[in-house]
């Protein structure tokens, strides 16, 4: 196949990009002008193609001949204004489905996220399937506006266009220096993380980069009756208790494992404080804010999800487990300059 990768220069992307080349496909690199092109560009083999997702005529050159579209661009960070999240992550998607449609694409996988679906009001919530309905309320912009653009891609599903999109959570591995991993662990190192869970055990669903991949390329060959417009959560198979994760991720690289509890009603403060400052222009659209609602739940909250369906219709099987992850992430790491290079933010 000839297939078009966006955020091919970002995390998940990049790994799609390498996997797509090992399977026998043409690869199309979509990539803004201004991104790091380095490790594409010692990639002869797969053709870049420069443009943004505001701009429909790049999008339009970028999908001629092309048989599958795998759309992993977006704005997945904190902050910003609704305009910011709007025009890349609904009308960006919208420009792209139209363009693909037209040019006789006949696969459009949208890699899309379980903060979807989650309600400012929800708690615990264990082995949920693609049964639960879109909210009504969002916790922030970047839930929203994955919400809707997922809904767009879903509903552009016809004959000769199949559409679905994919629920990855908490997508880890290596290439990462922006999730929530290095974020948190860069945290740990400095010894700045405290135990936000108490007594209380978190249980969340994970995803390694490579399940997420083979998620997507299992997307790709599937049966089009069976799998056109819907969406699947993708996940590792492990149940991971969170906190126990990110000791051992902190024991693994020598940072400290959260101890320090926070009380409830300054933690509640804290967090309506940094809410509110986050609301200042200078601040809302330029810096992620340390603590809010949405990274509180993703953090307190146990939510882990059925993959049941994707095992169905896509025959997905998890790839890598856990431990294996793991060792990838820590022989990546040594190889990259060490642990501050990980967790070092790049642009």
């Amino acid at each position: 196949m000839r297939v078009l990768v966006t955020g091919s220069s970002g995390f998940l992307g990049s790994h799609l990009v390498d996997q797509c080349v090992r399977a026998g496909h043409d690869v199309r690199a979509f990539v803004r002008p201004d991104s790091d092109r380095a490790r594409l560009d010692g990639m002869p083999w797969v053709e870049p193609a420069y443009g943004d997702l505001a701009d429909a005529g790049s999008l339009r050159r970028a999908v001629e001949a092309v048989d599958v579209v795998f759309h992993s661009a977006a704005r997945v960070v904190d902050y910003g204004t609704r305009a910011q999240f709007w025009d890349t992550n609904v009308e960006g998607t919208r420009r792209l489905l139209d363009a693909a449609s037209g040019a006789g694409v006949r696969r459009f996988v949208f890699v899309s996220s379980p903060s979807a679906l989650m309600r400012p009001d929800e708690g615990d919530q264990y082995d949920i399937d693609e049964s639960v309905p879109y909210p009504d309320r969002w916790f922030n912009l970047y839930s929203e506006t994955k919400a809707v653009a997922e809904q767009l891609v879903r509903t552009a599903n016809r004959p000769g266009f199949t559409t679905c999109a994919l629920r990855p959570r908490g997508i880890w591995g290596p290439r990462d220096h922006s999730g929530f991993l290095p974020k948190l662990l860069a945290k740990m190192l400095d010894g700045r993380l405290p135990d936000l869970a108490g007594e209380k055990q978190v249980l969340v669903s994970l995803c390694h980069c490579d399940n997420a991949v083979a998620a997507c390329l299992r997307a790709a060959d599937a049966p089009a009756e069976r799998i056109g417009g819907n969406a699947y959560f993708i996940a590792d198979a492990e149940r991971t208790d969170l906190w126990a994760f990110l000791a051992r991720v902190a024991e693994l690289f020598g940072g400290r494992p959260p101890t320090r509890r926070v009380p409830a009603p300054v933690l509640g403060t804290v967090v309506r404080t940094t809410e509110l400052l986050w609301r200042l222009p200078p601040l809302a659209t330029r810096r992620e804010p340390p603590l809010s609602r949405y990274s509180m739940a993703l953090l307190t909250r146990s939510a882990t999800y059925d993959t049941g369906a994707a095992a169905r219709d896509l025959d997905y099987t998890p790839v890598v487990s856990q431990e294996t992850g793991l060792r990838q992430l820590a022989d990546w790491v040594d190889s990259v300059g060490g642990v501050r290079a990980f967790v070092r933010p790049v642009a």
